[in-house]
């Protein structure tokens, strides 16, 4: 993948992860501001209602205005006009916080106008009462009240935490989530560092291969040239061998610098009309010659002659045929037979490059056409390559839009089949 588009990805992600924190972070203050609105207002009603029995049971006259008062986020102050009896607003508090579902813990105080101080009254949890246990914070008292009694809650913040823990829950998921993609994201970015200084090690060290391949050749070619190495025999050989070699060494750099083209996309298709039977007829023949030269065997062609037409870069497109045929050639135990096939099936033309091989084991074939990689040929040690032809093969088929499938039997042979629509 290029390097601008992980960027892309990459500060995308970035942005999305803040907007997605943001969002979160609201969506909990908002959650927790509502739960503790809710709180506040059943509290009011609560205490209200406490105010309303004691004063009936005092027969004394409530105030009109500020009656409940909230003096801190966790104190509330009841203005009454009367003496409270302590054990009665007890029993009144612990009986409206529990018809409205309120659970949490709670302690109050009563203020004594003859000493000025508050005097404090007990620490309660609904359904039990806990006795003698007290704040650690002394219950305020203030100076613009006469007869009233303070409520406070000192695990309110819990108790409202609580009630979303649904919400910190998701949140904590999500947060997760956003910290295995950061993750990933770097180890990405790392993996791209790292292919990157692969690839141009690679592109240099072929590069630098150049030069010296293409005196090799000219060296090679004078010696072939030489009438006293023409007379000699085993000078021909030798010769011969640099040649050949020289050659074979020539195709694997150039294998190589097509793949960092490819992956570089800096190579472009030369897209034109192309008869298919024509160039398999000629990439056969070739093929065919060379595998004789060798030894025995034989490359065939079982299509006839035909109009099928695709559109595709010849370049590419016949070296793709004979990576398939030489990979057919190599992985022969005993003596080649390769037949190439190509029929029209609806709209597409199917080409396939059928051998007698050694196959493959079916665990290796979603690996095939990844870079680098060669299946294992057990007792086999003549075959040669990087593991780069398969990958070659993938990736000019998806440049054009074309399948690539295989089917294998181990022991009997493999079929690569190209799927290329039809042109026309």
């Amino acid at each position: 993948m290029p390097i601008h588009i992980i960027r892309r990805i990459a500060i995308l992600g970035a942005v999305s992860i803040i907007g997605i924190v943001f969002m979160q972070a609201y969506s909990l203050r908002r959650a927790y501001l509502l739960e503790d609105s809710e709180f506040n207002q059943s509290v009011k009603i609560a205490l209200y209602q406490v105010a309303e029995s004691l004063a009936n049971s005092n027969n004394t006259q409530l105030p009109r205005h500020n009656l409940v008062q909230r003096r801190s986020s966790n104190t509330y102050v009841v203005n009454i006009n009367g003496v409270i009896d302590a054990n009665m607003l007890e029993d009144y508090l612990i009986r409206e916080f529990e018809k409205r579902g309120m659970s949490t813990e709670f302690e109050y105080g009563i203020f004594d106008c003859e000493t000025q101080d508050m005097v404090y009254g007990n620490f309660c949890q609904l359904n039990h009462l806990v006795k003698e246990k007290k704040s650690d914070k002394v219950l305020p008292t203030f100076d613009d009240l006469i007869y009233y009694f303070v409520v406070r809650y000192p695990s309110k913040h819990n108790y409202i935490l609580g009630s979303i823990w649904q919400n910190i829950g998701f949140s904590l998921i999500t947060l997760l989530a956003l910290v295995f993609f950061a993750y990933a994201m770097w180890v990405i970015l790392r993996q791209k560092r790292l292919s990157d200084l692969q690839t141009d090690f690679i592109n240099n060290m072929t590069h630098e291969f150049k030069t010296p391949i293409s005196s090799i050749k000219i060296a090679a070619n004078v010696l072939e040239g030489d009438p006293a190495v023409k007379s000699n025999d085993r000078l021909s050989k030798y010769s011969q061998i640099i040649t050949e070699q020289n050659e074979r060494l020539n195709d694997q750099v150039e294998k190589v610098l097509n793949i960092a083209r490819l992956e570089q996309d800096s190579f472009r298709l030369n897209i034109e009309p192309l008869n298919v039977s024509d160039v398999l007829n000629q990439i056969v023949y070739a093929e065919n010659m060379r595998v004789k030269e060798q030894g025995t065997g034989s490359v065939m062609l079982a299509s006839k002659d035909s109009t099928e037409i695709i559109k595709a870069d010849k370049l590419h497109f016949t070296n793709t045929i004979h990576n398939l045929i030489d990979n057919a050639i190599k992985y022969c135990k005993e003596i080649p037979q390769i037949i190439v096939k190509s029929y029209l099936k609806g709209s597409d033309i199917y080409i396939d490059i059928i051998d007698n091989g050694i196959g493959i084991k079916s665990e290796n074939l979603e690996h095939l056409f990844h870079k680098f990689y060669r299946v294992s040929t057990g007792d086999i040690h003549d075959v040669k390559g990087f593991g780069l032809g398969l990958f070659y093969v993938q990736s000019i088929c998806e440049a054009h839009g074309w399948q690539v499938e295989v089917e294998s039997t181990v022991g009997k042979g493999s079929i690569f089949r190209l799927i290329i629509p039809q042109y026309g």
